[in-house]
């Protein structure tokens, strides 16, 4: 399994963001977009929980 960049995946939703608010985008592309964002954010979300749950193990220790 590779290493999920969390810094990374902001950076292409911020890329995203601005494609889809670009009138020159597609509706086409701008589906592929959406698909795209909400497998990242799910990505995201996923890093999230899991750092807060190491942090909240380690306040335990």
């Amino acid at each position: 399994m590779e290493k999920f960049d969390y810094a990374a995946a902001l950076q292409e939703l911020e890329r995203i963001a601005s494609k889809v608010e670009d009138p020159a985008t597609g509706l086409e592309e701008i589906d592929k977009c959406i698909k795209t964002s909400d497998e990242l954010i799910g990505r995201c979300r996923e890093y999230l929980r899991t750092a807060r749950e190491k942090v909240e193990e380690l306040d335990r220790q």
